[in-house]
């Protein structure tokens, strides 16, 4: 069993992450994961929510909002509609997210819809 796999973070503006990582926590629409080496291959939709990848160097977190993960034995690539470093988010960015979901799902009738932006609002709130 390898000790690392491939792990790419891809949002429409950028890709994000392409590194060997120890193991990568996903936010899928079914729950949490935990993805590590030799994984069976599967496909997932992602709720929002934060992404945690280890590495060699550490932990690093990332919120993510939509999209999709590919999972494979030697590789797990996720195409998020937004995805973005939590560090190097402001609590101008967390605030105008947060925003932005607690208006969506005061117009949102879907409940998919509204228990996505209530679990983006939970996240970002938590994650201050």
């Amino acid at each position: 069993m390898a000790d690392t796999f491939k792990f790419e973070l891809v949002s429409p503006e950028r890709l994000l992450v392409s590194q060997d990582v120890k193991s990568v926590r996903v936010p899928g629409d079914e729950g949490d994961y935990l993805v590590l080496p030799d994984h069976s291959p599967m496909m997932s939709t992602l709720r929002p929510g934060i992404l945690v990848v280890e590495s060699e160097d550490g932990e690093k977190s990332y919120f993510v909002k939509g999209g999709f993960a590919e999972t494979g034995p030697e590789s797990l690539t996720i195409l998020a509609e937004l995805a973005l470093t939590l560090d190097d988010m402001s609590a101008d960015d967390k605030a105008a997210q947060i925003a932005e979901a607690k208006a969506k799902a005061e117009d949102a009738t879907d409940d998919l819809l509204i228990r996505h932006c209530n679990e983006t609002v939970a996240c970002l709130e938590a994650a201050n």
